[in-house]
């Protein structure tokens, strides 16, 4: 057996360094020119976007984000020079270490261009194909050496010199495709899954912006949100030690849109996990959690049922009482007309965030019982929908990460038929 940062690999397989692997093409490995914090004056408001770390991800699910982009002319784009296209991987070099994108064929734009604190891998895809290299770089063993790589000082770092000798374990090209096929099927099914509940996430605020904003009577009574909940509160304010072995405890960069990612919280001991348990620091069934510092209200869900997670102060609870149904509720405090509204209730000029004691007053129309029955007969199935995709999301991610480093290092082996040499 051949070892690669103490993984075991089949004697079949090579072990070289990434910039081995790289394309024959010029500055086929190379960091991107572009500042955005002194290059604002070249910003237009179309054009070749300029890939940030934004648009990458520490989730090995999450390849590309196509949002969040600032974009420069063409002309200022070739000038640049620093392209990225279908198949290339991005690397984050400066700020949060980790983060990497691989871009596809089947991305918004044709072209980007890097900023100065991406690097960009363009690959020999008769060597390698890329998706194979996404995974093994995108995995948690190479997320742990990609850290302890870290050569900042006071922000985190990592050289063009230290990505060229990264090293990945290569199986012969018709085994690397067989890997990636397996691990890009789930992911797809994973995506579907994910696209299918924005879709009906979508519906559902549409009839309620429709029965409740729109259509909403002057005589409905205003109440606040506390009027409506028996408890609004935030997680813990102090932070345990982690541990490497324990129980979960969540942040806000640990959710997403109808949950929370169990397998990104870090670990806390039992005893100091079960006295947050009776600091009522644990999500209950029926509890709101929304995302409360940050990109507050950025993450909006109803729980199904019980975490066993308890919460950093970063994220909010909220227990409905009854009086406004919980489904209802949720949908209210996801509009963009209730982000908008409550700006005057964040503060904070670095990290926003919102005050409790003024969101407890936060102002709400409280429709009447008879009509939120009604809504609720159409909404609920839209919910019950999405709490099912959900579960199937989590499945298919616990078996993905499960096979992943399995497959990566050869302790599971995927048929592949041999390529016919023309």
């Amino acid at each position: 057996m051949s070892s690669v940062y103490g993984l075991n690999v089949p004697n079949d397989w090579e072990v070289v360094a990434l910039d081995q692997i790289k394309s024959d093409e010029k500055k086929a490995l190379i960091s991107g020119p572009f500042g955005s914090n002194i290059s604002a004056k070249y910003f237009t408001p179309t054009g070749v976007p300029v890939i940030r770390g934004n648009n990458l991800s520490l989730d090995v699910f999450t390849r590309f984000k196509e949002n969040g982009f600032v974009f420069v002319s063409p002309e200022k784009a070739d000038e640049l020079g620093t392209w990225a296209q279908a198949d290339d991987i991005i690397f984050t070099a400066v700020g949060t270490l980790g983060q990497i994108g691989l871009l596809s064929d089947n991305q918004d734009y044709p072209r980007y261009i890097i900023s100065n604190k991406q690097i960009r891998l363009r690959l020999n895809q008769e060597k390698v194909t890329p998706q194979f290299v996404y995974y093994w770089l995108a995995s948690d063993l190479m997320q742990e050496v990609i850290e302890q790589r870290n050569t900042g000082s006071s922000v985190p770092l990592i050289n063009l010199g230290v990505v060229k000798n990264l090293l990945i374990p290569l199986p012969p090209l018709p085994e690397q495709k067989a890997i990636a096929s397996v691990l890009s099927s789930l992911d797809d099914k994973i995506d579907l899954l994910h696209r299918q509940n924005k879709t009906l996430e979508a519906m559902a605020e549409t009839l309620f912006r429709q029965w409740f904003i729109e259509e909403a009577k002057e005589d409905w009574e205003e109440v606040t949100l506390a009027d409506v909940c028996t408890r609004i509160t935030d997680g813990s304010h102090s932070s345990p030690a982690s541990v490497e072995e324990g129980y979960p405890m969540a942040s806000v960069k640990d959710m997403y849109d109808w949950g929370i990612n169990q397998a990104t919280c870090r670990k806390i001991s039992k005893e100091d996990y079960e006295a947050l348990v009776q600091a009522d620091c644990k999500a209950l069934q029926g509890d709101i959690l929304i995302a409360k510092d940050g990109s507050y209200l950025k993450h909006v869900f109803l729980l199904e049922e019980s975490l066993d997670v308890v919460l950093l102060s970063s994220i909010a609870m909220l227990r409905p009482n009854g009086r406004y149904n919980p489904m209802l509720l949720t949908l209210f405090l996801k509009l963009d007309s209730t982000h908008e509204s409550m700006q005057n209730i964040v503060t904070g000029a670095v990290i926003p965030r919102i005050v409790l004691k003024d969101f407890r007053k936060f102002p709400i129309q409280l429709p009447p019982k008879d009509l939120q029955d009604k809504a609720v007969e159409v909404i609920k199935p839209i919910f019950e929908k999405c709490w099912e995709n959900n579960r199937q999301i989590q499945t298919l991610e616990n078996l993905r990460d499960t096979l992943l480093p399995k497959l990566m290092s050869g302790e599971v082996r995927v048929q592949y038929q041999t390529e016919e040499v023309a």
